[in-house]
């Protein structure tokens, strides 16, 4: 079969679920796709009151669009009102190829996407969140087979579905949300900006550990404050900071857990942070005991490339980051006496956090280079990438492809 082949001047239409993330997390793809010579729209939900991001992505030479969404919740009036906006929103537009990611944007984006005649529909999965993060009961359970079906339904017809770890791949095969016939592609994560997140110098004085997280129960946050209160009372020295709000999610942290961790002096809170890069630089060991399912976490990888050791859970996504006893440890998820010893050991071995540090380093710099990443993302969708042909080769031969199946 011919190759198909990417005219410049395609409209490419890439479709998110918040709109900071367009620049935070997506800003170097978006950059490649323009570079690519696609003409390339945005959209999200609340797009038209962030004017930083949307002024930046027009800058890039993007345009931006609105469209409604309840960020949380299986809504089913909310949900139509959804994919009805994007229907429409790609009906005018005319996109040729349709990316989204993060679930909703994934299940109504691709059926909208059908359902205007999109010749091309690729999805990104960049975690399974709350549905999927521990043995499903009671909510939990209901939500987890409603999306199982969504997400059957949106990427039945997808052109390819790309993944952030293997175990989720393996997942949605394994449940049949994923048809035999669909391929997917398995990533190094976003990948992240290496000329953004750069080394910096390690902060003196006693070990200083961070979460940056969403305050979810599912991130670790409980485990990381029960450990840091045991260590606190052998070292009261160490400094245990965390970052992120209380959200809006059924598993959030509680106002009252969080005031508690505070005034007993477990944990120094740094609330939301827009640019992390000061509180990486002043931490010594980055700290991620999560048991969500992430797809590869973002902050893990900005804590790599910055030269910090990590300790996180042998949870999928999470384990792909750290190589055990090489540039961090992997502890049992859940486990607060695993978590304890390893970041006991940081303090006991301080050579460790710069050993471990550099370490982590040269596999954010090998692996996850967001450019690297992008480059395999395009070369997937067959979209020309300013990268030489044997690179690219090199980089699509180390990320596994899962070719669909005739039958």
């Amino acid at each position: 079969m011919k190759p198909k082949v990417v005219i410049s001047n395609q409209r490419f239409l890439l479709i998110s679920g918040t709109s900071y993330s367009l620049v935070n997390f997506r800003g170097p793809l978006v950059q490649a796709l323009i570079k690519a010579g696609l003409d390339v729209h945005v959209a999200a939900p609340g797009l038209s009151e962030d004017t930083n991001t949307r002024q930046q992505l027009e800058a890039w030479g993007a345009v931006a669009h609105d469209f409604p969404m309840q960020r949380n919740g299986l809504n089913p009036w909310n949900d139509a009102l959804t994919l009805h906006a994007l229907y429409r929103l790609m009906r005018n537009i005319r996109p040729e190829m349709v990316l989204s990611y993060t679930i909703k944007p994934v299940v109504y984006g691709l059926l909208a996407a059908r359902l205007a005649s999109v010749p091309r529909r690729y999805a990104l999965i960049t975690g399974l969140g709350y549905a999927f993060a521990s043995q499903a009961s009671g909510k939990r359970a209901l939500v987890y087979q409603v999306v199982r079906r969504l997400y059957a339904a949106a990427l039945n017809k997808a052109d390819m579905v790309f993944f952030q770890n293997p175990d989720d791949d393996a997942l949605f095969r394994e449940l049949g949300i994923l048809h035999k016939k669909v391929p997917s592609q398995v990533l190094n994560g976003s990948g992240v900006d290496m000329s953004h997140f750069t080394v910096a110098p390690l902060p003196v004085g006693p070990p200083r550990f961070l979460l940056i997280a969403r305050l979810l129960g599912d991130k670790g946050v409980r485990q990381y404050a029960k450990a840091a209160r045991r260590i606190k009372q052998r070292h009261p020295e160490i400094v245990f900071q965390l970052a992120g709000n209380i959200d809006s999610n059924p598993d959030t942290i509680t106002q009252e857990e969080l005031d508690t961790w505070i005034k007993e002096g477990s944990i120094d809170h740094l609330g939301w942070l827009d640019d992390v890069r000061p509180a990486i630089a002043d931490c010594s060991v980055y700290v991620l005991p999560s048991y969500y399912r992430e797809g590869t976490p973002r902050s893990v990888l900005e804590a790599m490339a910055m030269g910090r050791a990590v300790i996180t859970t042998d949870a999928p996504g999470c384990r792909e980051t750290v190589v055990e006893g090489d540039n961090g440890y992997l502890i049992p998820v859940k486990d607060v006496d695993a978590l304890e010893l390893a970041m006991q050991t940081f303090i006991d071995e301080p050579s460790l956090i710069h050993t471990m540090g550099r370490r982590s380093y040269e596999i954010a710099k090998d692996r996850y280079d967001v450019h690297k990443v992008n480059a395999v993302m395009l070369k997937s969708m067959e979209i020309a990438y300013p990268v030489s042909s044997s690179t690219a080769h090199n980089l699509l031969s180390s990320n596994s492809i899962n070719e669909p199946t005739n039958i």
